[in-house]
């Protein structure tokens, strides 16, 4: 059996077992052991130095071969850490060949980018800098545009006296940032900790529709996804149903070369779900109720109502917390 199909019956076992409690034993003091989903916690211990060398970073055009691009144009904060298109634009107007994922919360996926090629975010901060479609760049332009910058020779040689500007600090410094977007205290996490009216009647029964039609199979842990692989299209063929297949398309089997990985990606968080359409690492979706219909179909293999829907996606609303909606605006062409 392929690993992700046996992670899949896995988790179902455990949401099997979840569903015997009763609604005492799932809700109150122990809810986050009891239920599939945990609240959100801040990451402890980040340098608050690194943190705010980080933002800047992240929304310099420098890094970007004709100073046009910055992180922060493709992960707007102020729009749920995406750009809300199907595919984002690198320089000169290029398109990418995926959906850009939120960089919120993205500290507790346990790869980066939708095919796990990076382990960590500080090689995932690499990734963009050197696509030819996306900034275009390489370490040596952007060490060196840096260090002509004498506001930024100060801070870096602070926080790293024997390094400097150099590709490892940079690279930190931005993940350190990114470390810091854990959108805590939402709604449904308050809930979860006890409190009753921190959610509508009409979530509460979403949420248990979310998890009876087997969604939280997947999408669980503290952030709703983001910690195993799944193939898409578990239940039928959805990439021949859809047409127009492309490389980006064939996920996890780009980077092993292994049969067993063709379709396979990572699961995506549904924190930040309500505020990062389109879905999917192709865009297809360009609505919740469009992605929630498209995932019963060809991951659960059944229907969901249309009242369904609407109930799961109140649900979906709660569980996104605090988080950036005034930040910098991003560099624009």
């Amino acid at each position: 059996m392929p690993k992700a199909a046996v992670k899949l019956v896995l988790s179902a076992l455990i949401l099997a077992a979840w569903a015997t409690l009763g609604a005492g034993e799932r809700h109150g003091a122990i809810a986050q052991y009891a239920e599939p989903i945990a609240p959100l916690r801040a990451i402890e211990g980040l340098d608050p130095r690194m943190v705010r060398l980080g933002e800047r970073l992240f929304n310099d055009p420098r890094l970007s071969r004709d100073d046009t691009i910055s992180c922060a144009f493709c992960h707007r904060l102020a729009s749920g850490g995406v750009d809300l298109l199907p595919r984002s634009l690198g320089i000169a107007g290029r398109e990418g060949v995926i959906n850009a994922p939120t960089v919120f919360n993205a500290a507790l996926n346990f790869v980066q980018f939708w095919d796990g090629r990076a382990d960590t975010l500080e090689e995932q901060v690499a990734g963009p800098i050197h696509n030819p479609v996306e900034m275009d760049s390489d370490w040596p332009s952007v060490v060196a545009k840096l260090s002509g910058d004498p506001s930024y020779r100060e801070p870096f040689r602070e926080i790293w006296p024997n390094r400097g500007i150099a590709a490892e600090t940079i690279a930190s410094a931005i993940a350190e940032f990114e470390r810091s977007l854990i959108t805590v205290d939402s709604p449904f996490d308050r809930w979860l900790q006890g409190d009753e009216d921190a959610i509508s009647a009409e979530a509460k029964e979403g949420y248990r529709l979310f998890k009876s039609h087997g969604c939280a199979t997947c999408h669980q842990g503290a952030n709703v996804g983001g910690n195993l692989y799944q193939y898409m299209g578990v239940m039928g063929d959805y990439f021949a149903d859809r047409g127009d297949i492309t490389q980006a398309d064939m996920g996890r089997y780009n980077i092993t070369g292994d049969e067993e990985d063709r379709h396979l990606f990572k699961v995506p968080s549904l924190r930040m779900a309500p505020h990062t359409s389109p879905y999917f690492h192709d865009g297809s979706a360009k609505d919740l109720a469009d992605a929630i219909a498209t995932m019963a179909r060809y991951q659960l293999g059944h229907t969901v109502s249309a009242a369904e829907t609407e109930l799961i996606i109140a649900f979906l609303a709660t569980l996104a917390g605090d988080h950036h909606s005034a930040a910098p605006a991003p560099a624009s062409r």
